[in-house]
């Protein structure tokens, strides 16, 4: 969730960006009495950076590629009758089934913990792509933001 309201903040600041590069590019349009000619400006939204972070890009297309791998809980009775005999019978009494039971029970928790490793595993990979994506929108906004400073101290010197 947390991830999820940085990424909601970063598109909050490229929003803010987009907007306050508008309002520089009218000011160096118009500045006091005299309009100045209109400069081309290079658009920061039609980089291959932009375009990769934000969206826009030929190799987005919305398609997933793949799926991530599921995890499947294994349910108890399932197991046991997956696993057959844990082991060997040597007196057949009810001790033995008491063991095989314990162990068939074992057998099931062990699965269930393999299957939340999985869900943790596939929830850390996920997190890590997120953090990748937020970390190159910082930087880019980072970059951003250097270059309409530099455009609006310009735009104080004149």
């Amino acid at each position: 969730e947390q991830l999820e309201r940085i990424e909601e903040g970063m598109d909050s600041i490229n929003k803010d960006m987009r907007e306050a590069e508008k309002n520089l590019t009218d000011m160096a349009q118009c500045c006091g009495l005299c309009i100045w000619p209109l400069r081309k400006l290079k658009a920061f939204e039609e980089s291959r950076a932009y375009k990769a972070v934000w969206g826009g890009a030929s190799n987005q297309d919305g398609v997933i590629a793949n799926q991530p791998p599921t995890s499947r809980v294994v349910d108890q009775r399932e197991q046991m009758m997956m696993s057959g005999g844990h082991i060997r019978r040597v007196t057949d009494d009810a001790r033995e089934d008491e063991m095989e039971e314990n162990l068939a029970h074992v057998g099931s928790i062990m699965g269930n913990l393999k299957s939340m490793a999985l869900d943790i595993g596939n929830e850390l990979e996920s997190q890590k792509d997120q953090i990748d994506r937020i970390r190159e929108a910082a930087n880019l906004n980072v970059s951003r933001i250097d270059a309409a400073n530099q455009k609006a101290n310009n735009l104080m010197r004149r």
